[in-house]
This record gives C-alpha cells, sequence and structure tokens, in this order.
C-alpha cells in the first residue's frame, strides 16, 4: 500500500469547496480537506480504510463520509464538474477506460492461448 499522504493544494481544494455541501446539522464536520485527502489515498492506494495513515482523521469517518456523500450523489457531482471544467488532457479522464486489468482479470482457465 502506498504510505505517500496524498494532500490537494489550496488552489485544487478551492475548485472543489463550491461543490461541497453546505446544508449540515448537527455537529460541525470535521475539516472537509482533512476528510477528502484520507479517502483519496485510501482510494489511490487500493489499501482498506483501517490502514489509513491517523494524519486523515478516524478512519470512521473516512467511511462514513465516503458512503454518506455517495448515497446523496455528491461525488458523481463533483467529478462530473472537475471533468466538464477542462484541463489538461492527462488530467480530464477520469473513468474506468484508464485503468488497465490484469492479464489473470478475466479469471478461469482457457481462452486463445497466448500469454
Amino acid at each position: 500500500m502506498n504510505r505517500d499522504p496524498f494532500w490537494p493544494t489550496e488552489a485544487q481544494f478551492e475548485r472543489i469547496r463550491p461543490h461541497l455541501p453546505a446544508d449540515t446539522r448537527g455537529k460541525a464536520r470535521v475539516d472537509d480537506r482533512r476528510v477528502i485527502s484520507g479517502i483519496v489515498h485510501v482510494l489511490k492506494s487500493g489499501g482498506r480504510r483501517v490502514d489509513a495513515p491517523a494524519a486523515y482523521g478516524p478512519r470512521k469517518t473516512l467511511y462514513n463520509r465516503y458512503v454518506r456523500w455517495a448515497e446523496k450523489g455528491i461525488w458523481k457531482n463533483l467529478f462530473h464538474a472537475l471533468a466538464s471544467a477542462g484541463g489538461p488532457a492527462e488530467q480530464v479522464p477520469i473513468d474506468s477506460s484508464a485503468v488497465e486489468a490484469h492479464r489473470s482479470a478475466t479469471g478461469g482457465k482457457g481462452g486463445s492461448g497466448r500469454r
């Protein structure tokens, strides 16, 4: 698992801030930048949230924020807004077409016989 911490720059975070929910009730949310950094770190590293470095705060907070925002469609809206804003071509494609699968990802034996 990648242990290098991920922290967006201030400019990067300012681009996503308008897309974050502002209608929260009850206890004040913990630092959005820290939690989003933790979520991105877990997703980038492919690890489990319980293995996230302590610098990102409570692991349960990472989980709760990720799940709740997914249910509300916040992640989808955020990614759509960032992708439609344009930018360097190597940063815009944020879909699965940029992901390479391992040669054994199809599972099972058989296939074309090529390796």
